[in-house]
């Protein structure tokens, strides 16, 4: 980039920024690390608020909690065109009573937060079964004697009545079942027998592949204490190391019945609802119906997509679906919401059919079903000009339900009386309309330098024999483990997409995958998946031949290049 160019870039940078820049305020904002807890352990309130912020009011607290452990650290977040520093309180909160409590407004300065709500649970009848001594470890799943596919959750404990200064708590994986974390460490205390203990807890998700028993190494921590420093610096001996273990734990993983409903979703619980539900329909005109699905038991990804049956006289235009996942009772909760909007075509009455998903409740080892009740409406007659569904361009306006109630458009010839008000309200734009003039020449501006730039990158690559990395031309390969994280928690179009970006050269569609790929397994795994997403084939049986057929990566077709094809990178970019 020749030095020109780059101070032009520079200043047209400076410019974008006194343009965008604005100073970032808002008010204080408080979060709990849990919601949900048992009598005896504590939570923490975080509450984010300005620099200069003084400390919250904690006293409305004082009536249903026990205050400890005071702190506060200032910090600084940026983004795109906003920054800000912040200041973050956190206090210790101890439950007198079980319930659900609400923790109040509270004032910050002269601002305050939003109320917040904690269940607590009573306190556990028994202790647990390892506590002993000051450190010892809780290794529990939610369920001994879960069913192929059903997602368990497992939770560590490492409890301490003595200071840890440095220590790793490790769980090993099992054979024969995806394993993996979720999530950031929890830590507390809880009362025991009269004793406090400081617990550190972390939560994985395990999901068996195979029915039969499935053993789970245990857990261990290695690590030192506080006299240990000591010892270590004066020359003591080995006082201090600290280190607990608890034995390997064995499920009994049952096959999947033969009632069971397909798709097999193996769940605690599943709860259907609509979110919203239009009070009219009119020719012509979207409306938004939203539908959302609890699962408790289950990721995202293992949840199939919600879809609406045909309605006779509507077309249906379903949006991307919004999943929420948490860890609730020891186990995932997925919460998937999605909208979709409704295009009448005609007036008069329409209905739609009760929503229903199948799905096996792993407590009471039956088959259940999750409906909706059916809805009708009656289509009011469209305005002027909507007799026929909008064009698609038009969809995403109408399904915000946004309705200017402006006049048509006034035709020639027509009536000018009030334009002198109209001219007026122009006029008071004006510095709108010049802001607006200023930046489109500034991204115009920007354009063309980057295309300078890009071009000048790529007549240096070419005369290198190559592409720089940072080029448009570049290729960007997939992180490692995206492959396995795709195929363990993504969905469909993720794996896809890994896949088709390991290809060289990348491709986009899954018909090119299955003309690339050399392993007859993984492409009747691609296969099976596609039938998964379209049709009524098994997704959680697909997923499984997924991960097996790409346990050691896609196997692809040796390429020829074609006769006469350029070893260097062509100067403008292909369309």
């Amino acid at each position: 980039m020749t030095p020109t160019t780059r101070t032009c870039m520079c200043w047209a940078a400076w410019l974008m920024l006194m343009l965008f820049a604005t100073p970032a305020s808002a008010a204080p904002r408080a979060w709990l690390d849990r919601d949900r807890i048992v009598l005896g352990e504590t939570v923490t309130l975080n509450i984010e608020a300005g620099l200069l912020s003084s400390a919250p009011d904690y006293s409305p607290l004082e009536g249903d909690f026990r205050l400890s452990g005071h702190s506060s650290q200032r910090g600084f977040s940026g983004g795109t065109g906003q920054s800000a520093s912040y200041t973050l309180f956190a206090v210790a909160l101890r439950p007198l009573r079980d319930g659900v409590l609400t923790i109040p407004a509270l004032a910050v300065g002269n601002e305050r937060t939003a109320p917040l709500t904690l269940v607590v649970g009573p306190a556990p009848d028994e202790s647990p079964a390892q506590a002993r001594g000051d450190l010892f470890i809780e290794s529990v799943p939610d369920d001994t004697r879960p069913y192929v596919q059903q997602s368990v959750g497992w939770v560590v404990r490492l409890f301490s009545a003595v200071p840890i200064v440095s220590g790793t708590l490790d769980q090993p994986a099992p054979e024969g079942a995806s394993f993996q974390r979720v999530g950031d460490d929890a830590q507390y205390s809880r009362t025991i027998n009269g004793r406090q203990y400081q617990v550190v807890e972390r939560r994985f998700m395990l999901v068996p592949e195979r029915s039969g028993s499935l053993q789970v190494p245990g857990a261990s921590f290695e690590g030192r204490g506080t006299s240990g420093l000591f010892d270590d610096m004066f020359g003591g001996g080995r006082g201090g190391r600290l280190s607990a273990q608890v034995g390997p734990r064995t499920l009994h993983v049952q096959p999947v019945p033969d009632q069971a409903p397909q798709p097999w979703l193996p769940l605690h619980d599943l709860k259907l609802r609509y979110r919203a539900n239009p009070a009219e329909l009119r020719q012509g005109l979207a409306a938004t119906l939203t539908i959302e699905a609890i699962a408790d038991g289950a990721t995202g990804a293992q949840m199939p997509d919600l879809e609406l049956p045909p309605i006779d006289g509507v077309q249906v235009f379903p949006e991307r679906a919004q999943v929420d996942e948490r860890f609730v009772d020891g186990r995932p909760r997925a919460t998937v919401t999605r909208s979709f909007s409704l295009v009448p075509g005609r007036p008069g009455a329409v209905s739609l059919s009760g929503v229903r998903m199948g799905w096996w409740d792993v407590k009471a080892g039956q088959a259940r079903e999750a409906r909706l009740p059916p809805l009708e409406w009656t289509v009011q007659p469209g305005a002027a000009g909507l007799d026929t569904p909008p064009a698609p361009a038009q969809l995403p306006s109408l399904a915000r339900g946004r309705d200017t109630g402006g006049p048509p458009d006034e035709a020639p010839g027509a009536s000018t009386e009030g334009a002198p008000l109209a001219a007026l309200g122009m006029h008071g734009d004006r510095a709108a309309w010049v802001a607006s003039t200023v930046l489109f020449a500034v991204l115009w501006l920007l354009t063309l330098l980057l295309a300078l730039h890009w071009r000048h990158q790529r007549t240096l690559a070419a005369a290198g024999g190559g592409t720089p990395a940072g080029a448009p031309g570049a290729r960007s390969r997939p992180a490692p483990g995206a492959l396995r994280k795709a195929l363990d928690t993504g969905s469909f179009e993720d794996v896809v997409q890994v896949l088709g970006a390991m290809a060289d050269p990348p491709v986009r569609s899954v018909d090119a995958l299955l003309a690339r790929l050399a392993s007859p397994d993984q492409r009747q795994a691609l296969e099976a998946m596609q039938q998964a997403r379209w049709a009524d084939g098994d997704g959680p049986s697909a997923r499984a031949m997924l991960r097996e057929a790409f346990a050691d990566g896609p196997r692809w077709t040796p390429r020829e290049r074609p006769a006469g094809e350029s070893l260097l990178p062509p100067l403008y970019p292909r369309r």
